[in-house]
């Protein structure tokens, strides 16, 4: 019989595992806030720790550790004569106190402080999930966000879209497009130009929205005063249709946006503001914090020298009696000096990552959507040297200024496709070129897939006939013979 008897040994073994401190997943739910949560955090702040004050006093001084996005072109200066000239500021003049210690972003588990933030639903959050659900193409997205952001406390867009479409670099067909499709959008009656418009998309919900019902619409002042004889005129129906028609119309909600908070439906403030800066100053594009929604904070020196003095000078009963509150008051001191640290990195973080979308993107800030590039987080993250997570907190949730309107950072980020040049394009830009190629068709020049697929690739685009294919069906284009049939129905109909 064998005797089996158990071996016992000793083995060491290293491993490593990111401890997180309660400090660290702070600084890292504070980079996930935008401008208008952290100084609601930061009020809270100032109010529990005597050692942290408001500073009241705009900053100052140039820095010149981060560059501004360069600008390749003279369109730079057009824009620079509607903004005034100041300084590129990186924001580090938020540390008012020595930087010593490391504070780290890149950490993913880090629900338990933003869990802390309560959230309620905003009408412009219930809009954007509905943009989101409608389209995945990331320039709709962008110019639905627009859209979005540009709606008045009532519910209404009353901006026309010229305007816009100006200010995105795209044709206004395209905006009254995406509009048209957003006018269905739940609450009924939002994005509507005025109250007529309101009601009629309601109605028209409803399928009650008839040409007698239009006619109504249009006479809404005759409604107020009560001249039934005169709507029963201009809409061709007895007084008692009238009546019903009113009764119908009092059911409506002439402010889509009432269900929700009044302050949600005002336009989004920008965290970040991006100014260009004339080709004669260097060029290139000013980048910084909006100051503006966000106060700063320091460490009030005065008032800790002030205790600790008092601290050391007690007697020995006042310091026995007092040393729990000294404990206190070290704890104090020691927090204030964090956040001042964390609120610095949290600022410079913010910007160089800005900076680089806007590097990348430059071509879609001077020329419009049509030259919007590819963009994943990874490609800011290996630049700006932080982890992917970083990045995508930083993006989340943080609006932009810029000339062409007021975007939310993550709508830069795109998949794209290889050219021959080595680069590559975004699918939404490769989109508008095939547009601009069918737009500019006659009769005698329809171009196939095949044709739009070559004349991409003259223009060192590498893309396959099918990708054109899928292309062209998503932006609502039709075949070749479908163009064709058009054209030369439309010509017989002219001649």
């Amino acid at each position: 019989m064998v005797d089996f008897k158990p071996k016992i040994t000793l083995e060491l073994k290293g491993t490593q595992q990111l401890i997180m401190t309660p400090q660290l997943r702070e600084a890292i739910s504070l980079l996930q806030l935008n401008n208008i949560e952290l100084a609601g955090y930061l009020e809270n702040e100032l109010a529990e720790n005597p050692f942290l004050e408001k500073d009241e006093q705009s900053p100052e001084g140039d820095h010149d550790d981060d560059a501004p996005a360069p600008a390749s072109d003279d369109d730079g200066d057009d824009m620079a004569k509607n903004f005034e000239d100041n300084a590129f500021d990186t924001g580090s003049d938020w540390a008012s106190v020595g930087k010593g210690g490391s504070i780290s972003f890149d950490d993913e588990n880090d629900n338990a402080f933003t869990e802390r933030m309560s959230e309620k639903k905003t009408l412009r959050t219930h809009l954007l999930e509905q943009l989101t659900i409608m389209t995945d193409l990331p320039a709709e997205r962008m110019i639905g966000a627009l859209l979005i952001d540009r709606i008045d406390e009532a519910g209404y867009l009353r901006e026309s879209t010229e305007i816009l479409a100006q200010q995105l670099g795209c044709p206004v067909d395209r905006i009254d497009t995406l509009l048209t499709r957003m006018k269905k959008f739940d609450p009924s009656g939002v994005f509507a130009s005025d109250l007529s418009e309101c009601l009629a998309l309601q109605l028209a919900e409803r399928d009650r929205l008839d040409p007698a019902m239009q006619a109504c619409l249009a006479n809404l002042q005759k409604v107020a005063d009560g001249d039934l004889k005169g709507l029963a005129r201009v809409c061709g129906v007895e007084l008692d249709d009238v009546a019903d028609m009113i009764r119908e119309i009092r059911e409506l909600n002439p402010k889509p946006s009432a269900p929700f908070d009044h302050s949600i439906a005002q336009t989004a403030l920008p965290d970040v503001l991006m100014r260009p800066i004339p080709k004669t100053l260097g060029g290139g594009w000013k980048v910084e914090l909006n100051n503006e929604t966000l106060p700063r904070v320091l460490v009030n020196q005065e008032y800790a020298n002030i205790v600790m003095n008092a601290a050391v000078n007690a007697t020995d009963k006042q310091k026995n009696i007092a040393k729990g509150d000294k404990q206190y008051l070290n704890d104090r001191m020691a927090s204030a000096n964090w956040l001042v640290r964390a609120l610095d990195q949290r600022a410079q973080t913010i910007l160089r990552v800005a900076s680089e979308i806007i590097e990348r993107q430059d071509g879609f800030f001077l020329f419009g959507v049509e030259f919007l590039k590819p963009l994943t987080l990874r490609d800011i993250a290996e630049v700006v040297g932080v982890h992917e997570s970083t990045v995508s907190r930083v993006t989340m949730n943080k609006f932009i200024g810029t000339p062409r309107g007021l975007f939310e950072l993550k709508y830069f980020f795109d998949s794209g496709v290889g050219s021959g040049s080595g680069t590559e394009l975004a699918a939404e830009a490769i989109k508008a070129k095939i547009k601009i190629m069918i737009d500019n068709e006659t009769l005698d020049s329809v171009l196939s897939d095949d044709d739009i697929a070559e004349k991409l690739k003259a223009e060192n685009i590498d893309i396959a006939r099918r990708t054109v294919a899928k292309y062209r069906e998503a932006a609502g284009l039709g075949s070749s013979a479908d163009r064709r049939r058009r054209k030369r129905n439309k010509a017989a109909l002219d001649g």
